[in-house]
């Protein structure tokens, strides 16, 4: 199943920020709370929190970028 281009940036966003928020919401509870025994639960409150901020920037930054980079590459 093909998805319509024009969802294309859309998704880029919604995908990076989540994988983004993953990996850095999981280092940084790691980093300041250690291995504790509801690391999880932590780390998912953490996580929410992040993707929360990630989503609505990434679909305002990567459409922004992407422009910049056009003008500059062509």
């Amino acid at each position: 199943m093909k998805i319509k281009r024009k969802y294309y940036g859309l998704l880029f966003g919604l995908f990076v920020s989540i994988i983004m928020s993953l990996i850095m919401s999981f280092v940084l509870t790691l980093i300041n709370v250690g291995w504790v025994p509801h690391f999880f639960m932590i780390w998912l409150k953490s996580f929410g929190i992040s993707f929360a901020v990630a989503l609505p920037i990434s679909l305002i930054i990567v459409p922004l970028i992407r422009k910049l980079l056009d003008r500059i590459t062509y």
